[in-house]
């Protein structure tokens, strides 16, 4: 903890507060003897340092000068002290030493790269924004401002997302809606041209299909937030592949896209089919509607170790238009698509890869990509594999 004449006010605010003797275990002020069990009295300025010094909260003390008194290390880390007051905090100090009402308030601390120059690795996630309380105190006649800033980034992003989605969901279903709409409409007007209704009711299934997908897409998704599988069972990673390309064998005909595997890796993994297959017939569909017509579409399969674990790789590659680096990081958001024109007239939702990820995560796995544009993207799926017992015992050997 960082202090000027802090331990004034710590002093004064320990003879006002409304604390009993302060009385603690020794073991907890690390004595000489560790076993010793004996009850110590510890001064009520060490018991508040200590608390201020280390509470997740940041801290910063502002006398009636506005010079910084005190702060902790976490009121550093948020960016409310940086050698001085961070602007928005030095206002809100100004508008309560005025007005001696409490305010609240957020602010964006500027984003520091130090840490990644001084040590070479990345630094944690920013702090985003920080909700910062700002109030009066008086102590042996003196004023002193006291603000406390906690980091609210997960909940504005939380947020943000929350917004995001209901726009785009919004957004998604109005698009079939409007279209059936008009449809209905155009039907109505050509009652008497057996050929136009029949035209316009094939594009009003069309929409409804679509929009019947997208909401089923979304159920789907939601089952998979909590990020767990309930019974998982023994799944065949061939017979999961052969389904997933028979599946996937009527979109490839129509788009005329030839689908290849590599040769049985006989492996097997613990999860749920239905899941998994949704995931890699999802893989696939994304691969033959961005495959040039007459194209090749291949699916492979194997074992890698990472991170000391045994995993099953199910890899799909397409020679395709690619990804930009760009896009890359997107792709697996919900409704985001590098090229919107091309994934309406396929008739994709936005959530297949989103379905994908969740899936992978919920087993275990991960997902990952390879792209270049004009040359093809490799999506592979990764899926633990649970060791048998004898297997353990023999790599244990």
């Amino acid at each position: 903890m960082s202090e000027t004449n802090g331990d004034r006010l710590i002093d004064g605010a320990a003879s006002n507060g409304r604390f009993g003797p302060a009385r603690v275990d020794a073991r907890s002020l690390g004595g000489d003897n560790p076993d010793s069990a004996a009850v110590v009295d510890v001064s009520r300025t060490h018991l508040l340092a200590l608390m201020v010094a280390e509470a997740e909260t940041g801290i910063v003390v502002v006398d009636e000068f506005h010079t910084v008194v005190m702060f902790n290390d976490r009121a550093t880390e948020l960016g409310m002290v940086r050698g001085v007051l961070a602007d928005a905090i030095a206002e809100g100090v100004a508008e309560v030493m005025s007005t001696g009402a409490d305010r609240r308030f957020d602010f964006s601390p500027p984003h520091s790269t130090l840490g990644f120059v001084s040590t070479g690795r990345a630094v944690p996630r920013p702090v985003d924004t920080v909700r910062c309380v700002a109030s009066l105190a008086e102590t042996n006649g003196e004023r002193f401002v006291l603000v406390y800033g906690d980091d609210d980034s997960t909940n504005q992003r939380v947020e943000a997302t929350r917004r995001d989605f209901a726009a785009n969901v919004s957004h998604e279903l109005k698009t079939p809606l409007g279209a059936i709409s008009l449809m209905a409409e155009a039907m109505l007007e050509s009652r008497d041209d057996p050929r136009a209704v029949e035209h316009f009711g094939r594009r009003v299934l069309k929409e409804a299909t679509r929009m019947g997908s997208l909401v089923n897409e979304l159920i789907g998704l939601s089952k998979l937030q909590d990020g767990r599988v309930a019974d998982l069972i023994d799944v065949d990673v061939d017979a999961l592949v052969d389904d997933a390309v028979a599946g996937a064998g009527v979109s490839a005909e129509v788009a005329d896209i030839e689908l290849v595997t590599d040769v049985p890796s006989h492996l097997s993994v613990k999860g749920d089919r239905t899941l998994l297959l949704t995931a890699l017939s999802n893989l696939l569909v994304n691969a033959i509607n961005h495959s040039p017509t007459g194209d090749v579409v291949s699916m492979s399969r194997k074992e890698v170790v990472i991170d000391d674990r045994a995993m099953a790789c199910i890899a799909i590659t397409d020679r395709g238009i690619g990804i930009e680096p760009a896009d890359q990081q997107r792709v697996f958001e919900r409704f985001y698509r590098v090229d919107k024109a091309r994934s309406r007239a396929t008739g994709g939702t936005g959530l297949g890869l989103a379905i994908v990820k969740h899936v992978a995560a919920s087993h275990g796995g991960h997902i990952g990509l390879w792209s270049r544009p004009g040359t093809g993207s490799t999506f592979s799926l990764y899926i633990p594999i649970e060791q048998t017992p004898d297997q353990s015992e023999e790599q244990s050997r």
